[in-house]
C-alpha cells in the first residue's frame, strides 16, 4: 500500500480502491486500501479519523491500525474493488502535526543541553508528553528548555521531509533521539528542522515551525531513576 502522508502530510483527500475487507465482531468493518492518506496509530501519534465515500454512501473511519494499514469503519458495506474517496479529519490531523513537530524541537533542545534521549512520548489533542533519560530533575531548567523551544518556533524555520538511502541517513549525527535503534529499512525517512534537528521519523509534520504557534509547559514529573516526563499543550498564535 502506498502511504501518501509519507511525502506530504498536507493532503486531506484522495481517491483509491478497496483491496480487501475484514468483518469485525465488535465494530463494523476493517478495510485495506490501494493507497491512503490516513496515518495509522504509531510512534506515540494517534491515528487519523475521517470518512470514506462510495457513490454517495458514507463510512466513518474510526481509527487506523498499523497492520495493513487497516481502516476501522463504523459499518459494513464496502467490497474489494470498490472505487472510493477518502477525507481526513483535518483539524485533528493538523493539531497532531503541530504537536509532533513541537516534540522534535523540545527533544532537540534538551538533547543539546543535556544529552538526554527520548524514552517515550504520547501526542494527544489536549496535551502531549515526552519522557527523557534525564539524570537531574530541575523544574526551572525544564522551563528554560521550553522557552528555548518557543524561541525556535517563533523563528518560523523550514521543516523538510527526506527519504534517504540507509547508508546516507546513518551518516547524520544523532539521527535518532529515541533510546532505541533505527529500524532495519533500506530507506529512512528524515525530518529536518532547519538548523535545529534531523531525526528519523515516520509521523506527520508541519512545513514551518511558526505553524505550531507555541507550547506551554503544563507539568514536569519525576518518573523514577533517569526518567523525567514533560507535559505541554499547544498555544495558538494571536
Amino acid at each position: 500500500m502506498r502511504q501518501i502522508y509519507i511525502q506530504d502530510s498536507y493532503i486531506r483527500s484522495f481517491e483509491t480502491r478497496v483491496v480487501d475487507t475484514k468483518a469485525l465482531e465488535a465494530e463494523g468493518e476493517g478495510v485495506i486500501l490501494q493507497e491512503t492518506a490516513f496515518y495509522p496509530q504509531s510512534g506515540g501519534q494517534p491515528s487519523d479519523a475521517g470518512y470514506l465515500f462510495r457513490s454517495g454512501d458514507e463510512f466513518r473511519v474510526l481509527r487506523v491500525e498499523p497492520s495493513g494499514p487497516l481502516h476501522i469503519l463504523d459499518r459494513r458495506g464496502l467490497e474489494p474493488g470498490d472505487s472510493i474517496s477518502g477525507i481526513i479529519d483535518w483539524d485533528r490531523r493538523y493539531r497532531f502535526m503541530r504537536s509532533h513537530t513541537a516534540c522534535h524541537i523540545l527533544s532537540a533542545v534538551i538533547f543539546k543541553e543535556t544529552g538526554a534521549r527520548i524514552t517515550g512520548n504520547q501526542i494527544d489533542l489536549a496535551r502531549s508528553r515526552v519522557d527523557f533519560s534525564l539524570e537531574a530533575f530541575d523544574k526551572s531548567k525544564i522551563a528554560e528548555y521550553v522557552e528555548q523551544a518557543n524561541s525556535i518556533i517563533s523563528e518560523d524555520r523550514a521543516v523538510r521531509i527526506s527519504l534517504l538511502p540507509r547508508s546516507e541517513a546513518m551518516e547524520i549525527p544523532d539521527l535518532v533521539r529515541l533510546a532505541m535503534d533505527v529500524p532495519d529499512r533500506e530507506v529512512i525517512r528524515v525530518i529536518d528542522i532547519e538548523g535545529v534537528d534531523q531525526q528519523a521519523c515516520g509521523g506527520t509534520h508541519i512545513r514551518r515551525t511558526g505553524e505550531i504557534g507555541g507550547i506551554k509547559l503544563l507539568k514536569a514529573e519525576n518518573k523514577g531513576k533517569s526518567n523525567r516526563r514533560i507535559y505541554f499543550e499547544l498555544v495558538d498564535r494571536p
